[in-house]
């Protein structure tokens, strides 16, 4: 299978790394000259136009910031549409808009082409070792015609139902995690300012019923001062922003999701669109004049379970 790979930032890059690493025939393009050198360099091929790329492999993935930015490269004129055809399969791994998906999906169908949303979740350092976890929407024949090229960019591998879906879902974890990521702001400042020891808050908390995925991570890069999660503020900003948007779609009251955005928008707004999300607690830090600083914690992520053929769940 050939592969093309559209979009080596943050997520997009290890990614397309891991594919690259287990020996597949990989076609890549960036805009950005830097992050597709270290890839010929060890082997990759490099398309000139989105389109170009689709001409020449089987599969093509895109991974890219917005849903404004993943329409351009597919309906541009020297884009994926123009280069796609029949039995192709276009896998959008892009946190993005579900009703987006479907649109550019049904103009994926018009070629005779199979489009698939591929979202990831569990963080750049697990994207990193092929260890994260990938959801997948759309023809579950495409999906099993993929899946080996999927387990080893990930190590879970969900296939979500219809196409969308696995959009969705990416929409709501990703909500998840920031509601957690804005609570631990609020606990870690009570913790400080109860005098407690910072580094046993953090471990009490991994061993409690209050433990959750986004404390063991981003907790550490907090306590550590770095707040360097790989991730920006404007990225989170535009996941809150889709899962409420989709709740408005649907005619549907929340309460905390507004605040969410909010709070987000408040973030982007003192520490800059591409400051790393956890900062968001630094709010919390400024307005109570005090910092959530301990030893022994790292200043980035780095995934150390060994890298592991992945599966179906």
């Amino acid at each position: 299978m050939k592969v093309g790979f559209i979009g080596l930032g943050n997520v997009g890059g290890k990614l397309a790394g891991s594919l690259l690493r287990n020996k597949f025939d990989l076609t890549v393009r960036d805009l950005d000259q830097d992050l597709t050198k270290p890839f010929i360099d060890l082997g990759a091929k490099v398309a000139k136009t989105p389109k170009e790329l689709a001409e020449n492999v089987d599969l093509i993935i895109t991974c890219l910031p917005s849903p404004q930015i993943c329409s351009e490269v597919m309906e541009a004129e020297d884009g994926i549409l123009n280069g796609i055809s029949e039995k192709k399969i276009w896998l959008e791994m892009s946190t993005t808009d579900e009703s987006e998906v479907k649109r550019i999906g049904k103009k994926v169908i018009a070629k005779k082409a199979i489009p698939l949303d591929g979202p990831v979740s569990g963080g750049c350092h697990r994207a990193a070792t092929g260890n994260i976890a990938i959801f997948v929407g759309g023809e579950r024949n495409a999906f099993e015609k993929i899946l080996p090229a999927l387990t080893v960019m990930g190590r879970k591998v969900l296939h979500t139902g219809e196409l969308g879906s696995a959009s969705i879902l990416k929409v709501i974890t990703n909500y998840l995690a920031s509601v957690h990521l804005v609570a631990l702001g609020e606990a870690w400042t009570i913790a400080k300012k109860s005098n407690l020891d910072l580094s046993k808050v953090y471990k009490g908390i991994a061993v409690s019923s209050g433990n959750s995925f986004v404390h063991e991570t981003e907790s550490q890069v907090i306590l550590n001062g770095s707040y360097n999660i790989n991730f920006t503020m404007d990225l989170v900003l535009k996941d809150t922003s889709l899962f409420d948007g989709l709740a408005k779609k649907l005619r549907t009251s929340l309460e905390i999701s507004p605040k969410i955005v909010e709070i987000f928008e408040d973030g982007k707004k003192k520490y800059g669109p591409r400051a790393w999300s956890s900062m968001i607690v630094k709010r919390m830090e400024d307005l109570n004049k005090i910092n959530f600083r301990a030893e022994g914690f790292p200043d980035e992520l780095i995934d150390n379970e060994d890298e592991q053929k992945g599966y179906e769940l």
